[in-house]
């Protein structure tokens, strides 16, 4: 089989995946190896997401390994049937590839949550906001590619649209709704677009004000997406050179226990919208 030279996120997930049943078993990657009748490089290349994996190689692999937890067993073995390009890869030479990861986190997601303190999230901009934030960037970018930055935003937003969308809580600290990006008629576009997705049925907004005060993780930009059983989950923390992810347990029962201790502290769905309407009508 074939060799990848850059695998996707996804792809690298699945290997890590096949990884962590490998080291719960006790087994190093030349013991697995003898076991399944394979090469020490095979091991490794599925590990790293180097080579495809097939479903039914990893219900072997499983099986090998002991893992009696039959719901991740097959969560993991669906990773493998993705066969075609992601409407993300059309970017692939154009942007990096951890946006590109980003979306493909997002598509495959059960449910988004995110928690963010001065910004919009991405999933909820208005082009015009958007446009503003990239050309913020420093150094700043081109202008061809600011629109490539603009358009690939918009596009992730797809999840939250069609047939089957994603359920999303999103989390936004009154700062940022506050913050004038450019200028009034821009954010009041944004303001209004906040109210027309917070009333579709699988949109959750809620506002954390000002009156709060401290909590937890108010440093940082959370995005936490689900995954078909909690071990598939993943976080994504936003930063200046790009989307950070983490999938280690202990990290995503602590990010679990950060966004439930959030949510805790902000106004309910109904007085968020009265919030945001109020801060439209100020404009």
């Amino acid at each position: 089989m074939a060799v990848r030279n850059n695998p996707t996120g996804r792809q690298l997930r699945l290997g890590a995946e096949l990884r962590k049943l490998r080291e719960r078993a006790g087994l190093t990657s030349t013991a697995a190896a003898q076991l399944m009748g394979m090469r020490q490089a095979q091991v490794s290349n599925m590990e790293t997401g180097r080579v495809g994996v097939s479903a039914e190689r990893v219900r072997t692999l499983a099986c090998h390994y002991q893992c009696s937890d039959k719901a991740l067993i097959e969560a993991i073995a669906d990773m493998t049937g993705e066969r075609k390009r992601g409407w993300w890869e059309e970017y692939r030479e154009i942007l990096p590839a951890g946006l590109l990861n980003l979306a493909e986190v997002e598509h495959h997601a059960t449910r988004l949550r995110t928690a963010i303190t001065v910004h919009i999230p991405g999933l909820l901009q208005t082009a015009d906001h958007a446009r503003e934030l990239i050309r913020q960037v420093v150094p700043e970018f081109p202008p061809p590619d600011v629109e490539h930055r603009v358009s690939f935003r918009l596009k992730r937003q797809a999840v939250l649209y069609g047939d089957s969308p994603t359920p999303y809580l999103a989390l936004i600290h009154e700062a940022a709704l506050r913050m004038q990006f450019g200028g009034p008629d821009v954010t009041k576009g944004q303001l209004r677009h906040l109210l027309d997705m917070s009333e579709r049925d699988h949109i959750t907004l809620r506002v954390l004000p000002f009156a709060a005060g401290s909590f937890p993780g108010s440093g940082q930009s959370l995005f936490y997406s689900s995954g078909p059983v909690p071990q598939l989950d993943t976080v994504h923390l936003d930063q200046s050179h790009g989307p950070a992810f983490l999938d280690a347990e202990a990290q995503l029962e602590m990010y679990r226990v950060l966004l439930d201790r959030v949510e805790a502290l902000t106004l309910a769905p109904a007085k968020s919208r009265d919030l945001i309407s109020n801060l439209t009508h100020d404009l």
